[in-house]
């Protein structure tokens, strides 16, 4: 006999495992299928982690904003059992740099105004009081390290924004244990070392999954929240063609360098979402300095299948770092640099998919283009309510399911996350979202 479900998300990500917590506690029976053995163990557990509030797109900042009082009091979001080991949020602040090509940051502080956002405009002498270790330099655009003008610098920026309400998780896994911790107190299963091999469908509606091991479960919903895997998932349901936009899997590498000498980074250091170097950089244990990619143009974007793809560092963690310096002249970058290859699930403008699809009972949390870490509690929320919204006969796409935004007034619209949208210009085109 088939086990059978409620629903069935599949992906134990920090994604996944926030909308099974939220199924689970409306009393829904709900299985996480997971293809490694343990949850957050995917792409997951090398995020970066960030927390924060400016994006590129006024949604954007509102559902992060909503999220951040979630981290601020992971806690009481999660109810966790007596003695349970919880990730820790560190709240830091973070820096943005403003310059001709990104407007002076002026969408930005809009946004922050629009949505009541804190916010600081930061002189170069007032950056340098806060971090000492910094150089207000402009070196925008990003270059190759072979280009001669690599080192040059065309003056100092005329101010940058900072914004106090940022932070990371330096253990992401951990923070998605607890989240699927949680579901499992609310009764969902996680049925981890088993890949998904088939869609089951039905009369236009989805049936439930097969697994590799030959297993077969039944449910009438079926999320796929499977990180860089998405488009294989959708290719498996058979749902591509109904989608205006599609995701891939791209391959990232993150730099670790030690602080410059002297200075203590991981405890005094703070955020920074750098265009102007073509990079963003947080404090990391060990008194180190990560260092990740905002994709400018000069360096192709690498696309891979999930399955198949080289997870040694390249010279291009080393180019990370060497920009890095640009900004803290004072850190020495290592010839052999120390770091992490991963990958995104990249859509075609870098905004996430969630939404429902053209297969009755068929949801997607897709496309979260390394920027959704920090929404995990409200996309949870979120894609509960749009499937309570469709399963009660709603159309989604003609009339699309408003979400209230938990911790503000702010009604979000969510045909914003439709796959059917037209690529969003507002869009940064790169991790910041």
């Amino acid at each position: 006999m088939n086990k059978s479900y409620d629903a069935v998300v599949i992906g134990g990500g920090i994604i996944g495992s926030a909308i099974a917590y939220e199924l689970a506690k409306s009393s829904n029976s709900v299985a996480i299928i997971e293809k490694n053995r343990v949850v957050g163990s995917g792409s997951t557990c090398n995020s970066c982690a960030i927390i924060r509030t400016h994006y590129s797109t006024l949604n954007g900042a509102a559902l992060a904003k909503s999220n951040y009082p979630f981290w601020e009091d992971w806690s009481g979001y999660l109810e966790p059992a007596e003695g349970e080991s919880l990730a820790a949020y560190r709240e830091f602040g973070c820096i943005y740099t403003c310059f001709e090509s990104n407007g002076y940051g002026r969408k930005l502080e809009d946004i922050a105004n629009q949505l009541d956002i804190p916010y600081e405009v930061w002189t170069p002498s007032k950056m340098k009081a806060n971090l000492p270790v910094i150089s207000p330099g402009h070196y925008f655009p990003a270059k190759p390290a072979d280009d001669p003008e690599f080192a040059s610098s065309s003056g100092d920026m005329r101010y940058v924004l900072f914004f106090p309400k940022a932070g990371f998780i330096s253990d992401p896994q951990l923070a998605t244990q607890n989240i699927a911790a949680a579901a499992s107190r609310n009764g969902a299963d996680v049925i981890a070392g088993k890949r998904v091999v088939e869609i089951r469908r039905g009369n236009g509606r989805v049936e439930g999954i097969a697994l590799d091991t030959g297993e077969r479960i039944d449910s009438r919903i079926v999320v796929n929240a499977s990180g860089p895997h998405s488009y294989k998932v959708n290719e498996m349901a058979g749902v591509c063609e109904g989608m205006n936009i599609a995701t891939k899997a791209l391959r990232v590498e993150v730099a670790h360098v030690p602080s410059p000498q002297g200075f203590d980074f991981e405890h005094l250091g703070l955020i920074g979402s750098d265009a102007d170097i073509g990079g963003y950089w947080r404090p990391e244990v060990g008194n180190n300095i990560l260092f990740g990619s905002e994709e400018p143009e000069c360096d192709p974007l690498q696309w891979v299948d999930p399955d198949d793809y080289d997870t040694n560092l390249s010279e291009q963690a080393r180019l990370q770092a060497l920009r890095g310096a640009q900004r803290f002249p004072d850190m020495r970058v290592p010839n052999s640099v120390r770091g992490i290859v991963d990958l995104y699930d990249v859509s075609d403008d870098w905004i996430p998919i969630y939404d429902c699809s053209d297969l009755k009972g068929y949801y997607m949390a897709i496309g979260t283009s390394g920027n959704q870490f920090k929404n995990a509690p409200v996309v949870g929320m979120m894609m509960k309510a749009l499937i309570d919204y469709c399963e009660a006969g709603n159309d989604h796409d003609s009339s699309p399911c408003q979400y209230d935004l938990p911790n503000m007034d702010f009604k979000l619209d969510m045909a914003f996350c439709s796959r059917k949208r037209i690529i969003n210009r507002e869009s940064s085109f790169s991790v910041v979202g």
